[in-house]
């Protein structure tokens, strides 16, 4: 995979993270941090089986990614060609584990591509996402989060949505969710060693949406490989010591100009889910997190 530029933490990284939450408001021209997009008569559009590149990323989680690619095993396209791009740390034993696991099973029309980082470049998801953008090969990419499900029929009525179009930027109209899950749910405890698992989906209630997020971000490839991800913003392109929060997605967003146009897409589904294994254990931070996401589910 392309190598991408990787800025060295500074100490007025801080100041940096303020300008661009504001920025990313508006308050100064996007064109300033991007290269040109490419206009839509020059984007290329796909009549017939186009390819699709799922990215993801994955620290401490692996019970619920077990989910997501379980279901590309599960529910293969056949009606596009699918690259399934993980980035994960060699640390995470559980998530290593699940993905020796996975590509040992060979799935028509679905290629594995895993992508070691140092966990410092994984905690800050806009230096994978920025790498996968500039190197890609496909005519879509779908930005995405672990704990996605992608269910029967997904990848196909995707396909059938993606003829012809030329869409900067597109994104699910609907999603099935759980309900904020606790660590020893069944579900989660299912997933949490390497085997293919399913979900009753009976349990997941239907959401509509009016715009595109971090995990629901389905980006022409011309335009990802034009302006990569945020890569003319070095605050997002800076490792870590933790889990960054995603600001990143609303700044690209804001140098796409648009968010979204909604596709009718099915098999859309997420795992909600009360604690946060990307956080350290036990921290002070990491109780009162998971004492918000219980007080939102209870309200």
């Amino acid at each position: 995979m392309r190598e991408t530029k990787i800025y060295p933490p500074r100490w007025y990284d801080p100041i940096l993270a303020v300008f661009f939450r504001l920025a990313a408001s508006g308050y100064v021209p996007a064109s300033w941090f991007r290269a040109p997009i490419p206009e839509p008569q020059s984007r290329s559009t796909v009549d017939g089986i186009p390819t699709l590149e799922v990215v993801s990323h994955c620290w401490q989680y692996s019970n619920m990614l077990a989910y997501q690619l379980s279901s590309f095993v599960n529910y293969p396209p056949t009606r596009l060609k699918l690259i399934v791009t993980v980035f994960y740390c060699a640390e995470d034993e559980g998530t290593s584990a699940l993905l020796n696991f996975i590509e040992k099973h060979d799935v028509e029309n679905v290629t594995w591509n895993w992508q070691a980082l140092p966990k410092e470049q994984l905690f800050r998801r806009g230096i994978g996402r920025n790498r996968a953008a500039k190197s890609t090969q496909a005519d879509w990419v779908w930005f995405t989060d672990c704990d996605i499900i992608f269910h029967q029929n997904c990848m196909d009525s995707l396909a059938d949505e993606l003829q012809g179009r030329r869409d900067v930027l597109l994104f699910p109209r609907e999603e099935r969710t759980t309900p904020m899950l606790a660590r020893d749910d069944v579900m989660l405890k299912a997933g949490s060693k390497p085997q293919l698992v399913d979900i009753e989906a009976a349990n997941f209630t239907r959401f509509s949406r009016d715009r595109a997020k971090g995990a629901f971000q389905i980006v022409h490839g011309d335009v990802a490989r034009a302006i990569g991800y945020c890569g003319g913003i070095s605050i997002y392109q800076t490792p870590a010591e933790h889990w960054c929060k995603c600001y990143e997605d609303r700044a690209f967003r804001w140098l796409v100009g648009t968010q979204g146009t909604p596709i009718n897409v099915d098999g859309v589904y997420q795992v909600r889910h009360i604690h946060k294994g990307r956080y350290k254990q036990n921290s002070i931070w990491s109780r009162i997190r998971s004492k918000i996401r219980r007080l939102k589910e209870q309200g």
